[in-house]
Parts: structure tokens; C-alpha cells; sequence
């Protein structure tokens, strides 16, 4: 089972309630705490809050189509700017 760490702003919009709220469900569900590099807390998930989570991923309306289109259009725009211009390829006369 994959860990899953939050901030207890983030569990706080998973579990619909105020950061405070969280925290002190993380105390009472005894979850794994730590302060990372940081300075934020994370919580780490029990398999209940992971379940909830990965629901959430699946149930949102992501437009990984118009996604990835619009990275590459970045991409040939970046290519476009770094080719140079003006210069001919090697070999040729």
C-alpha cells in the first residue's frame, strides 16, 4: 500500500473540514505525523483516509486530453524559439 502524506491543509479540503479540524483527527486516529524540510507537518494517511483519497483522484473531471495538447504546443513553441535561424545545416553548400 503506497504511503500518502498531507499537510493538514490538504486533509482539510479531503476531509471537508478547517485545518484545526484535521489536525486534531489526526491526533485522534493516532496518524503518523512529521515536519518536513519544509517547515510544513504531514500526516501520513491510514487506509481509510487513503481509500477516500484515491476516490477523489478518480472521481475528478481532469482534461488530460486538452493537458497534454497545450504541453505540447509549449513544447514546439520552446523548440521554435531555440532553433537558430539563419544558420545552414553542416554539409550543406
Amino acid at each position: 500500500m503506497p504511503q500518502i502524506w498531507m499537510t493538514y491543509d490538504e486533509l482539510a479540503t479531503l476531509s471537508d473540514c478547517t485545518p484545526a479540524e484535521a489536525r486534531m483527527r489526526a491526533i485522534h486516529l493516532s496518524l503518523d505525523r512529521r515536519k518536513s524540510r519544509d517547515g510544513a507537518t504531514r500526516v501520513k494517511l491510514d487506509l481509510a483516509l487513503t481509500a477516500k483519497f484515491f476516490a477523489a483522484v478518480r472521481e475528478a473531471d481532469f482534461d488530460l486530453d486538452g493537458v497534454i495538447a497545450a504541453l505540447q504546443s509549449t513544447h514546439r513553441q520552446m523548440a521554435g524559439l531555440l532553433t537558430p535561424t539563419g544558420f545552414r545545416e553542416r554539409g550543406a553548400a
